[in-house]
């Protein structure tokens, strides 16, 4: 009985993994929900990222990969482990599904109130949704938007290089509204990983645009180096 019980589990194990579907990027959208990011600054980010799925250049972009889809999930992020999942894993392919996904960012409720801003704990957090999920990605990213250094929790250097060495690329919105030169610290400390960048946003205003442009930069396939 317990060989057969092992055999059904292993066979279990397989029939999951087998079952992953295929798409061209795995993402991980992190928002920044920190204290030094009040109403109006988060939902301006909510506000960029569905104008942004709403755009039929991004529809484009995502029909124009090999397997016309991309799986994306959406998390706020502040204190060391304090991190949430606003919206689950979500295949997009098409104008519909991504219309869909921007409804949903419309009607999500800011879930963590106020804390510090861990970084290292954020990309540690969204680094792990990619396991079991369901979705097997040509490439896996995780794209962190926020206005301030890492100040709380593990040493923002260790965890990123345990993110980037498991091929998960790390991308960045710097909003420079309260720290001048956020971009170069997040060009120097956090990116890594295949065609990595950082997008600069004068302000979470910036942001709206800035996003969209993001997002297609991350949809669209970087050059290999």
């Amino acid at each position: 009985m317990r060989l057969l019980l092992l055999a059904l589990a292993a066979a279990a194990g397989w029939s999951a993994e087998t079952r992953a579907e295929p798409v061209d990027l795995e993402l991980v959208l992190a928002v920044d929900s920190s204290a030094s990011v009040d109403y109006i600054e988060f939902n301006l980010q909510l506000e960029g990222l569905a104008y942004a799925f709403r755009d039929p250049d991004l529809i484009a972009a995502i029909g124009n990969g090999r397997h016309g889809a991309v799986a994306v999930v959406l998390m706020e992020w502040a204190s060391t482990g304090r991190n949430e999942i606003v919206l689950p894993w979500t295949r997009i392919r098409d104008a519909a599904d991504a219309a869909a996904f921007a409804d949903r960012i419309d009607r999500s409720p800011r879930q963590i109130q106020t804390g510090a801003t861990s970084i290292s704990s954020a990309i540690r957090f969204a680094n792990a949704l990619f396991d079991d999920n369901g979705y097997e990605g040509t490439r896996r990213t995780i794209d962190v938007s926020g206005d301030g250094y890492n100040n709380q929790g593990e040493a923002l250097s260790s965890a990123r290089a345990e993110v980037l060495a498991s091929g998960t690329t790390i991308n960045a919105l710097a909003i420079e509204n309260q720290v001048l030169g956020l971009g170069d610290y997040f060009e120097d400390q956090l990116i890594g990983g295949l065609g990595a960048f950082v997008i600069r946003a004068d302000s979470y205003r910036d942001y709206l645009g800035k996003i969209r442009r993001k997002l297609l930069r991350e949809i669209q396939a970087p050059p290999m180096s």
